[in-house]
């Protein structure tokens, strides 16, 4: 039996068991499974790579960044992106890619990011981690302006507190990449002036995990067009699946 999973902290968010065992059905692979390895710390990852039948595992919050040490080589877009979503065995060595990219850019590059690059406005992006690396890094390749909003200040981003109803209001584009309000903490939602928003701004969840978050329904109420993370999170699933089969030992 050949091994894959995914990699995290507390799992029980994830569609990622039941995406797989689906697919390992419909293409007819019998001799794989997939499962869930919750780690209290990434150090954890060292016997688990050590496992003979581990082929490949995605990871998720939150250790997209601190796997990186951990792995043999990178591949081009997570070298730049610095964050990993997606292992692989290969010849030996365990390397590292970023999936979340090419998710994020099927799922909302013909509409959302389109039409935000068509205007002088920029997007804000919540959260500073694997996720918003992934996020940003397609923003950038864009060209979209965007400003970053974490908890703590650097000089790279500003805190919640420093998000001015006028940041919003020139905003086109407002990304959550937090697990704030993702199951089973559904009551959790990030703290910013939800009076600010309109019906121009477009809000993205990547929380899948219950189907509307409650920053997705106070963007609603105000007229904001929303979308959660559900065609990201299959995108990427399929991305992750043909690297682990095209690589399969």
């Amino acid at each position: 039996m050949h091994t894959f999973g995914l990699v995290g902290k507390s799992l029980s968010h994830s569609f990622s068991k039941e995406y797989f065992a689906k697919k390992f059905l419909q293409d007819n692979i019998r001799d794989a499974e997939y499962l869930l390895f919750s780690l209290d710390k990434i150090e954890e990852i060292i016997d688990l790579l050590k496992q003979p039948t581990l082929l490949g595992f995605n990871v998720t919050i939150p250790y997209k960044t601190a796997i990186i040490p951990f792995l043999d080589e990178l591949d081009i877009v997570a070298k730049e992106v610095g964050a990993v979503n997606c292992v692989v065995k290969q010849n030996g060595k365990w390397i590292g890619y970023n999936t979340d990219v090419v998710g994020f850019e099927h799922s909302y590059g013909q509409t959302v990011l389109r039409s935000c690059s068509l205007t002088n406005n920029f997007a804000i992006v919540f959260g500073s981690g694997g996720a918003a690396k992934a996020v940003c890094y397609v923003l950038k390749q864009r060209n979209i302006p965007f400003k970053i909003v974490s908890r703590n200040k650097t000089q790279e981003t500003i805190t919640y507190s420093e998000l001015t109803e006028l940041i919003i209001n020139h905003s086109s584009i407002i990304i959550n990449t937090t697990p704030l309000g993702m199951f089973p903490e559904t009551d959790k939602k990030p703290p910013i002036p939800y009076s600010a928003l309109s019906q121009k701004q477009i809000l993205i969840d990547l929380i899948y995990n219950p189907e509307e978050t409650l920053f997705l329904k106070e963007g609603k109420k105000r007229g904001a067009t929303t979308a959660n993370g559900l065609e990201m999170f299959y995108a990427q699933a399929e991305a992750n699946f043909n690297i682990f089969f095209n690589f399969r030992q």
